[in-house]
């Protein structure tokens, strides 16, 4: 499939059906597998052969869907987890453990920021907190010895910040350690990430690659450059014998292309089980199907709304990567070419109070905490997710009061925005 274009492989990668197969990607809704000897089952949990035989582990269903996503940001091999949390606590973990140090973007995902920063640290691993906009000396400066990974995302949530790759790539590739870039926002068809030197990439597929809100579910995808046995001493998870499985060094047996999913796959989900469901991972597949064909509607919705607020009187600022005289719009331009999100942040004049009459008068756009789904959805976090914080906390922590994220579904342009001014009226 690498043959063809994007387009193609978001309907078609991951699954060819043989001769009388089905033609969509089978759900395999089974626990366990069968073999006729010892032996044959022997194989598989020595990794001397491949295939199935419990799915905590792997699944013939969630493997087919794996392998599309893998082929869609051009790595070498990928897997599925329960979720995006895990996805990036799992492609962290597979590389860090008691004693690591991570140099991570400051600007990421509240949730990403806490298992980093607070439950991580409980693990012994260590983080230093870099903002996108460092400079080259600033952001080397943050590595130390112990340091093992680099993480971002290439569009924040919500901050919407854009991350320079090749930058960070240049700093973690300078320091012998990998950069690991979480691709929800902008989806492969927006940005390839491993193409600017990322090594890892991350989803979490709950958002635009199913698009519908219907299943809960993680990515992580291998971009098979990074040579571990070059930098064994920092890596000995990858480079020294795995006694739990009878001594085998991922980083030989399995190569490059293959080593950092495989030790993924035998260590992290054998023993923590954050599995996606094979019925999960069908309406996954459902959803990439029409990704190339969703994505440029979402990032047209979102500019014609970017627009529209910019020239409101109530409204204070709009953060969108897309817009023109944005801070981050020719990062934007480099990395994002054909379009950023569909998800644009705003502030109103008059804070908390204004938020909520605004939000109380929207009709098509209904409020969620979810974002990147088919339906317009918006979000005020000082009256939802951060309603513990006062005005005076949430401005420290660069979310005023009046701040309102809202995610541009497939609706009609001219719907979502008349159903904007109508709430604007109300103010």
């Amino acid at each position: 499939m690498s043959d063809y274009k994007l387009d193609t492989r978001c309907v078609q990668a991951g699954y060819t059906p043989k001769n009388g197969e089905p033609r969509q990607i089978p759900i395999i809704q089974s626990t366990t597998f069968r073999y006729d000897t010892s032996e044959d089952m022997g194989k598989l949990f020595d990794l001397e052969a491949e295939g199935y035989f419990y799915s905590r582990l792997q699944n013939p269903t969630c493997d087919m869907v794996a392998a599309k996503i893998a082929s869609l940001e051009g790595g070498t091999a990928g897997m599925l987890t329960s979720s995006g949390q895990a996805a990036n606590f799992f492609a962290l973990f597979n590389i860090c453990e008691c004693g690591s140090h991570i140099v991570a973007s400051s600007s990421i995902y509240g949730g990403t920021f806490n298992l980093i920063s607070v439950t991580m640290a409980k693990m012994g691993i260590g983080v230093t907190f870099v903002s996108p906009d460092c400079s080259e000396e600033e952001l080397d400066a943050a590595f130390q010895p112990n340091t093992r990974a680099v993480f971002g995302e290439t569009i924040a949530n919500p901050a919407l910040t854009v991350l320079d790759i090749e930058k960070f790539a240049k700093a973690a590739h300078a320091h012998g350690v990998p950069l690991i870039v979480d691709n929800t926002f902008p989806t492969p068809v927006g940005c390839r990430p491993i193409e600017w030197g990322a090594d890892i990439v991350t989803h979490s597929t709950t958002k635009y690659m199913d698009g519908h809100g219907s299943a809960v579910g993680g990515a992580i995808v291998d971009g098979g450059h990074f040579d571990w046995m070059a930098h064994a001493d920092l890596f000995p998870g990858l480079c020294t014998p795995d006694e739990s499985y009878h001594g085998i060094v991922y980083a030989e047996k399995f190569g490059m292309g293959g080593a950092f999913i495989t030790k993924c796959v035998s260590q992290l989900m054998r023993d923590f089980g954050c599995v996606q469901s094979p019925q999960s991972a069908f309406l996954l597949n459902l959803g990439l199907e029409s990704l190339h064909v969703r994505m440029p509607r979402h990032i047209e919705n979102a500019g014609a709304v970017a627009l529209f607020l910019k020239d409101q009187p109530q409204v204070e600022f709009v953060d969108y990567p897309g817009l023109p005289g944005s801070k981050y719009y020719a990062l934007a331009q480099k990395y994002l070419p054909n379009g950023s999100c569909g998800v644009v942040s705003f502030c109103l004049k008059g804070g908390r109070k204004a938020a909520e009459t605004f939000m109380k008068h929207l009709k098509l756009a209904a409020i969620e905490t979810h974002v990147a789904d088919a339906r317009t959805c918006c979000l005020n976090p000082a009256t939802s997710t951060h309603r513990q914080m006062t005005d005076e906390q949430l401005l420290a922590a660069g979310i005023p009061a009046g701040l309102i994220r809202i995610s541009c579904g497939l609706e009609d342009k001219e719907d979502l925005i008349a159903d904007l001014a109508g709430a604007f009226e109300a103010l």
